[in-house]
């Protein structure tokens, strides 16, 4: 059956500012607040498509977050949700992928002049237009009458999320501020795989070998800590080990001065990916490392990503929640053709996107050395009112938005209901539709 067209009669949005426990260091940079923005989209049967979206401004492009106050560079990125709401009203679409196509190069070259900032990362429109594309997703499920995740899935995309997981390890963040103390009663709670930023500016003075002299230190601490314990879901009973470094790293030496820290100390071998070490514009072969390295931001669309893995890139973290569903199905199809792994990376969201994220988790292989599949999500870590984001999910309570034992355990119930993502939650939509 063919998809119907569906006409775009109204759209609107809203956001709302959420606090953090404690400022947020990644990057080199701080948080101390994230906004969730919400968009509608109502189409001329009256079905309506409800989208949220969590701006990260220093993750999706540290040079806008640094050239403007926290709350101007957020309001940069809602101009950019609002502009792409203006351009949908009237438009006519049969795929919410080729919706966003068609909206990508209009909001990034939008954004290009708000920020004054020419060189702006793609991630940057991505990341304004989440809930403008999870709203078309809903809109396009209701009005062909599709209730679940699967049926929604366009037929050629489906070859890469096969999986049925019963189970995802839930991976925290443990980022530059979390305490030591925090990471052990982590993993005494039951997490096991642990995502550790790295590339911290201890002195804010942009020093790289201070940098790199942290870093080690901070691993050090943390695998003598932790990294001896023994786990149920990895195959050699090991905790496997994620660092982020952000493109904080400036050449492979500098990164290779840290591997072989990681050898001395032995937690090399524990090491499962290494993510985004360079910036963007260093374009080297990473495939002599010796290690699994990962492309997050450099990967913005599937044409990057082929580039990355032609680089030597072993891995590709998806971000339904921060490149938009559509964009990620894109990446995830060029990696899986490769026979690259994919796993789903956080952007710090909240439960209803943690669900997003948490569908295509579900269904996508295991990365090497792990028996079950893996979903970072570290919200419930750095949201000042988490309590209260659950009770804005529209499942709130269901077992499957719980961890047990560093587990999401993923029920029939889950994959019936599609994870709540295909219902509006009430909170939102009132911030939108009144």
């Amino acid at each position: 059956m063919s998809a119907k067209e569906i006409r775009i009669e109204k759209a609107n949005c809203n956001f709302e500012r959420e606090q953090l426990i404690r400022p947020f260091g990644f990057k080199g940079g701080y948080l101390s607040e994230l906004w969730q923005s919400v968009s509608s989209l109502t189409g001329t049967s009256g079905n309506i498509g409800l989208g949220i979206g969590t701006q990260s401004v220093l993750w999706s492009d540290a040079s806008v977050f640094s050239s403007h106050s926290e709350a101007g560079g957020n309001t940069l990125m809602f101009a950019m949700t609002q502009f792409a709401l203006k351009r949908v009203k009237g438009l006519v679409f049969s795929n919410p992928i080729e919706l966003l196509e068609e909206l990508v190069p209009q909001i990034h070259e939008y954004g290009k002049k708000i920020t004054n900032n020419p060189d702006l990362r793609l991630t940057f429109a991505l990341n304004s237009l989440v809930g403008v594309d999870n709203a078309a997703w809903m809109l396009f499920a209701k009005e062909n009458n599709i209730t679940n995740f699967d049926d929604m899935i366009p037929e050629e995309y489906r070859d890469s999320m096969s999986y049925r997981h019963k189970k995802l390890a839930s991976i925290p963040l443990m980022a530059y501020a979390i305490p030591l103390k925090e990471i052990i009663d982590a993993v005494k709670d039951g997490s096991f795989f642990l995502k550790v930023k790295i590339g911290s500016d201890p002195d804010k003075d942009g020093d790289r070998e201070k940098m790199l002299q942290w870093d080690m230190k901070r691993i050090e601490e943390i695998h003598k800590a932790v990294g001896f314990t023994r786990i149920e879901h990895a195959k050699d009973g090991k905790i496997p080990y994620y660092f982020d470094a952000n493109g904080r790293y400036d050449t492979k030496e500098r990164l290779q001065r840290l591997l072989d820290h990681t050898k001395k100390i032995g937690a090399f071998d524990q090491i499962a990916i290494i993510e985004e070490p360079f910036p963007e514009e260093y374009e080297a072969d990473v495939s002599d490392l010796g290690v699994r390295i990962a492309a997050d931001e450099s990967a913005h669309s599937d044409k990057d990503a082929e580039k990355r893995i032609q680089m030597g890139y072993g891995a590709i973290a998806l971000k339904p929640i921060a490149k938009t569903l559509s964009m990620s199905l894109k990446i995830l199809k060029v990696a899986h053709e490769a026979k690259i792994p994919c796993f789903c990376a956080d952007l710090t969201v909240t439960p209803i996107l943690v669900d997003w994220n948490k569908n295509v988790a579900a269904r996508i292989a295991p990365l090497p050395g792990m028996s079950i599949g893996v979903l970072e999500t570290n919200g419930h870590q750095n949201y000042k009112h988490w309590e209260e984001l659950l009770r804005f999910h529209p499942c709130y309570g269901a077992e499957w938005m719980k961890t047990k034992d560093g587990l999401f355990n993923l029920n029939d119930d889950f994959y019936n209901q599609s994870g709540g993502i295909l219902k509006i939650s009430e909170h939102y939509q009132k911030l939108v539709l009144g």
